[in-house]
């Protein structure tokens, strides 16, 4: 027996004499016990955490992977997937429509505001919270990533358990529920990433409108025309050139409204519905007045009502306004368009001329910072044309221009010889005029074709034939034509404008010439209103009037070929209809078909060319 008793498990030091090796340890059976106990501790401590972060790592994969199959339904499908998180969030007490988000500070002014921050610097001192819509969502591990976007800018929202104001499950559940598309609220501090992307990071996050449906990605964009036009909402969302197309159009408008403003103008505002449809040569829209019982005509232009408030002492008007004409639909055409008409007492055409100088010049600088303009007149994927606006701008005679090109001397546009002359000419030079052929549709399409195709930059046509001009005065050195010009920029007219004719007998022999074109099947041809003849026998002092096309401006400002691209929402065909028009166009194109439109500017109708199927069907006065 050992003297200190059983020492089995108690440590011990055993070395040999001379031994260069450690002594060794004996441990009693209690210190095991307690090293064996902590080792176990610690191990399924251990085993804890790595469940836990197994767990959570899985879950934002799970999640990732959950988003990315939703991507890959059909629309249909998501749409339904949509509704039932929405439906099933609701039934929890959260409500996807807030009534109020209180935004502290615009996009534009936080970007202002906080861009020149450094890399990774963070003000966490500073809440503030502003809303838009998230158009990119991305994970990377316990981080959320979005794009948001709001007045024409996008900031990037970075999203970090650490920083959220809630537990880390309220933290999933709400950026488990958030989709591309959505609109919401966001508080937070803002700062830069390491990469130096401005951003919020927020404290809380707040669904403000669910988006249902699944958004285009926003790389690749939306360029399917057909949907654009149909959905301009979704166009804005997506195209952000888009957005810049629409500011560029305000601007425009703007600038023309300050122009006369600051020249002691009168914007004022004339009907809608006329009895009698004046003021242009051009096809009305046909209504009906329950109360009055008659029939009533949406204005084609509204000439004749501003030229009554001249005559009542208005001597300076304006009005920018919409107009309504039943004709076909093309690259510069649209049902309902918007035109700026201004009238000025004292001041002929050479004044007007003048003051259109002045107008678009300054304009274009304003917008472009340049007077020569880039456009795509042959189509996007050619070379684009550079538009000189500085003034002043080259002016052509009509008559005269016209006969230098065909090389002949034109005999008296009063006449019956003109009209055979001239119908002889449009044959010989393959010119299409469809009927009624008068002489001034003919003399009309032989300056398209020989005169208007040469018009790049802004040119003056001038001294239009009576013939063509019913509400022009003569000319007060060629009776035989007006004082009148039109500009045109790109071969397409921007503004008409003349002398106006204030003798109320003579515009009443006008008026009568225009009814017996009308009975000859010119159904564009213009009425007797007898109340403006009425007015100016009570007198027109001397006055210049002017229109110029909204619409056609913006398409050559803002370097678009459709009238669609300027317009927010275009006249297009009804979707259950397409099929049906996408069976006929090819039959219908086959066939050669006529314009007999008239312009969204003037009094004149304009061949543009064979028109699309489309226009076919839509136009009335069409003719296949």
């Amino acid at each position: 027996t050992h003297p200190m008793g059983d020492v089995a498990g108690q440590e011990t030091i055993h070395a040999g004499e001379g031994s260069s090796t450690a002594p060794t340890r004996v441990i009693s059976k209690s210190e095991m016990k307690r090293r064996q106990k902590a080792e176990e501790a610690a191990r399924k401590k251990a085993e804890k955490e790595a469940l836990k972060q197994e767990r959570a790592a899985a879950k934002p994969k799970a999640e990732r992977a959950g988003e990315q199959a939703e991507e890959e339904l059909d629309p249909t499908a998501y749409f339904a997937n949509r509704r039932a998180a929405i439906t099933a969030l609701e039934e929890q007490g959260v409500t996807a429509y807030p009534h109020k988000f209180h935004v502290t500070i615009s996009m534009p002014k936080f970007i202002d505001t906080y861009g020149d921050l450094e890399s990774g610097q963070r003000l966490e001192e500073v809440v503030v919270s502003l809303a838009g819509r998230l158009v990119s969502k991305r994970n990377q591990g316990k981080l959320r990533f979005y794009d948001l976007t709001c007045d024409g800018c996008k900031i990037q929202i970075m999203s970090d358990p650490t920083t959220w104001e809630e537990d880390e499950a309220t933290f999933l559940q709400c950026h488990g529920i958030l989709r591309r598309g959505d609109i919401v609220g966001v508080e937070g501090y803002p700062g830069k990433s390491k990469r130096g992307e401005l951003s919020i990071f927020p404290k809380r996050i707040q669904l403000l409108s669910p988006c249902f449906h699944m958004m285009p990605k926003s790389f690749t964009g939306l360029k399917e025309k057909e949907t654009r036009y149909r959905q301009r909402y979704l166009d804005l969302m997506i195209n952000p050139h888009v957005r810049r197309v629409f500011q560029t159009r305000a601007k425009i408008i703007n600038h023309i409204r300050t122009f006369f403003d600051n020249r002691d103008f009168i914007e004022v505002e004339t009907p809608m519905m006329n009895t009698i449809p004046g003021g242009a040569a051009a096809k009305p829209f046909v209504t009906w007045h329950n109360d009055l019982g008659m029939r009533l005509f949406m204005r084609i232009a509204p000439e004749l009502y501003l030229k009554m408030l001249i005559v009542g002492g208005l001597d300076r008007v304006y009005e920018i306004g919409r107009q309504f004409r039943n004709e076909g639909i093309d690259l510069t055409h649209n049902p309902e368009f918007t035109m700026c008409e201004f009238y000025m007492a004292y001041a002929d055409y050479k004044d007007l001329m003048t003051m259109t100088e002045e107008l678009l010049s300054s304009m274009v600088l304003a917008i472009h910072g340049t007077y020569k303009v880039p456009f795509h007149l042959n189509g996007e994927d050619k070379e684009p044309v550079i538009v000189d606006y500085t003034p002043p701008y080259k002016r052509i005679p009509m008559v005269e221009g016209l006969e230098e090109k065909l090389g002949v001397k034109l005999p008296d546009l009063a006449t019956e010889e003109a009209n055979a002359f001239l119908s002889h000419l449009a044959e010989k030079h393959e010119v299409l005029c469809p009927p009624p052929r008068t002489t001034a549709r003919l003399l009309d399409k032989l300056v398209g074709a020989f005169l208007e195709v040469d018009c790049i930059s802004p040119t003056f046509l001038i001294d239009h034939p009576v013939i063509m001009s019913p509400l022009a005065k003569w000319h007060r050195d060629t009776p035989q034509l007006t004082e009148r010009f039109e500009l045109f920029v790109c071969t397409k007219e921007v503004c008409n404008a003349y002398t106006e004719l204030n003798d109320p007998k003579i515009q009443r022999e006008r008026f009568l010439e225009q009814l017996k074109d009308r009975a000859g099947g010119d159904e564009e041809a213009m009425e007797l209103d007898e109340s403006f003849c009425t007015a100016l026998e009570y007198g027109l002092p001397p006055t210049g009037g002017w229109g110029m096309g909204i619409d056609r401006v913006c398409m050559f400002l803002t370097d678009n070929q459709s009238i669609k691209e300027v317009l927010l929402f275009p006249a297009m065909r009804p979707e259950e209809q397409q099929a049906t028009q996408e069976k006929s166009s090819t039959s219908v194109a086959a066939r050669p078909s006529e314009n007999v439109n008239g312009p969204h500017v003037g009094i004149r109708s304009r061949q543009f060319g064979n028109v699309c199927a489309v226009c076919v069907v839509f136009g009335g006065g069409m003719k296949q």
